[in-house]
């Protein structure tokens, strides 16, 4: 049996097709626009900004984030292509199962999880840390933590050990209910969330631009001989490095930022929910990238001149925004407050999309024999993969209950870089294999922008710590497992 052999087009065309059997049809362009926004606008809008501007590029970090979505965009469109060709549930696995064969495409799915299961999981962690934030420190240690954290209090002397995430296991028992009830649902609330968090940014770019002070982006660069800036424990950070200052610092600020456009291929796995996805799929896609570009830049425009770069280090980034606000901008102490609101609504938002898009992933691996057949189990009423859902909270909620965030690291961006490379591959594939199907949506300068695509993913993979990258190679190690020991066996293509 071939490790490689593929399906067909006319087979996944037909899969495709709306009948009582399939997922329903309810999504248009502008419930996908949202769905992008709302996996991509969440804690990097707030976080990375400070951390690249204050550690590397200053007020230069609106050029990395032009610099990043220009990266994100070769990606975005090698899948606005695929996702009008290939209008089913499943994103980059199902595409490489029509380019590359059925094991690259079972590696994808299996990578795919470090994205969206363990993307969900570490973001219901940190949602767990803002609400904790927002109520001012009022719930327990132990009923906000982990097993395996404990935090002594230096004034009392006292150790605090964790016992259960419980805020962690809340937002992802509501959201994997509400993906229960209905994708239809699942949008209207995300379409909520998007315009209160969207709102917050605006509000913040509007009041915020009264505020900006024009030294603050005079150099617009860090110089090579900027002064030190002081960490929060009080030691020095330097600029000497290469890319801490000048256009190093703005290339290695992009690499920060980019991780903060992470989620829009999240829209493509909601193809076969789609009203008309040939059509409204590279609307979803592109749209919500470029509405997504526009307020990052605003945004941290603003946030370098409402206060110097070097502030970002000293308030630490999580605390930069709020820091800023409340040191700089007098008389709208509040909007600090709102700020953390607003974060909580873009965790819930990417929380959401990212469980919707792991359900929908395994609902095609599913279907295609590579999982059990409950994962691809519609709810009779919903027409939703239900049971997929409340294996997928077991699994996530298990990990954000019982983990810290930090064990997670940079897993879930590893699975999201590999797919948008061998996405970007297959473009060109498919390209020579079947030149002549049609394409609602064509990529251009092909095959220039799948190679830049594909190469600036791979360049991202091998930047990332040593460890990350053999833990994955760990977890694919498992999924290869998996795959010979049973998806190999079961798998509707078997000869």
């Amino acid at each position: 049996m071939s490790l490689f052999r593929k399906k067909t087009l006319s087979s996944l065309l037909a899969q495709a097709a709306d009948s009582e059997k399939s997922l329903k049809r309810t999504l248009g362009p502008g419930n996908l626009i949202a769905l992008g926004i709302g996996a991509i606008i969440g804690a990097g809008l707030f976080v990375r900004t400070a951390a690249a501007a204050g550690g590397h590029a200053g007020a230069a970090v609106t050029i990395s984030f032009i610099v990043a979505a220009v990266g994100c965009a070769f990606a975005g469109l090698c899948y606005a292509e695929f996702a009008s060709m290939i209008p089913i549930a499943g994103s980059a696995y199902t595409y490489a199962y029509a380019t590359m064969g059925e094991l690259v495409a079972w590696i994808i799915g299996w990578a795919l999880v470090l994205e969206y299961a363990l993307g969900a999981a570490t973001v219901s962690i940190a949602w767990s840390e803002f609400l904790n934030k927002l109520f001012d420190g009022q719930i327990p240690y132990a009923w906000c933590h982990s097993p395996f954290e404990k935090f002594k209090d230096l004034q009392t002397g006292v150790m605090h050990y964790g016992i259960l995430n419980v805020p962690a296991l809340f937002i992802l028992l509501v959201l994997s209910l509400l993906l229960i009830k209905g994708t239809e649902e699942s949008a209207i609330v995300n379409s909520i969330i998007v315009i209160i968090k969207v709102s917050i940014v605006l509000l913040f770019i509007v009041l915020g631009w009264q505020y900006i002070n024009p030294v603050n982006h005079h150099p617009y660069m860090i110089p090579a001989d900027a002064k030190p800036a002081l960490l929060p424990n009080g030691n020095e950070y330097t600029y000497t490095n290469f890319f801490r200052h000048g256009w190093g610092g703005v290339l290695r600020g992009a690499a920060i930022v980019f991780f903060a456009f992470i989620g829009f291929d999240a829209v493509s796995t909601a193809a076969q929910e789609a009203k008309n996805p040939k059509k409204d799929m590279p609307v979803g896609i592109l749209g919500s990238l470029i509405i997504c570009t526009l307020l990052y830049v605003l945004f941290s425009w603003v946030l370098t001149g409402v206060a110097p770069y070097t502030d970002f280090v000293r308030a630490g980034k999580e605390a930069s925004v709020a820091y800023a606000i409340e040191t700089y901008m007098t008389n709208y102490h509040w909007l600090a407050k709102w700020v953390t609101v607003g974060i909580l609504a873009g965790f819930s938002s990417v929380i959401l999309v990212m469980l919707l898009g792991q359900s929908r992933v395994f609902y095609s691996m599913s279907n295609d024999g590579l999982l059990p057949k409950v994962f691809s189990v519609l709810h009779p009423k919903f027409r939703t993969p239900y049971k997929s859902n409340i294996l997928l909270f077991v699994f996530v909620g298990a990990i954000a209950t019982l983990l810290p965030g930090d064990i997670t690291g940079d897993l879930t961006s590893i699975g999201t870089l590999l797919a948008f490379a061998l996405v970007c591959v297959g473009i060109i594939i498919m390209r020579k294999a079947d030149p002549d199907h049609p394409r609602p949506f064509r990529t251009p300068l092909v095959p220039l922008v799948p190679i830049l695509g594909a190469v600036l993913c791979l360049a991202m993979i091998v930047s990332l710590d040593n460890t990350t990258i053999l833990v994955a190679l760990a977890w694919m190690v498992i999924g290869l497992m998996i795959y010979f020991s049973y998806s190999q066996k079961h798998s509707k293509l078997k000869a």
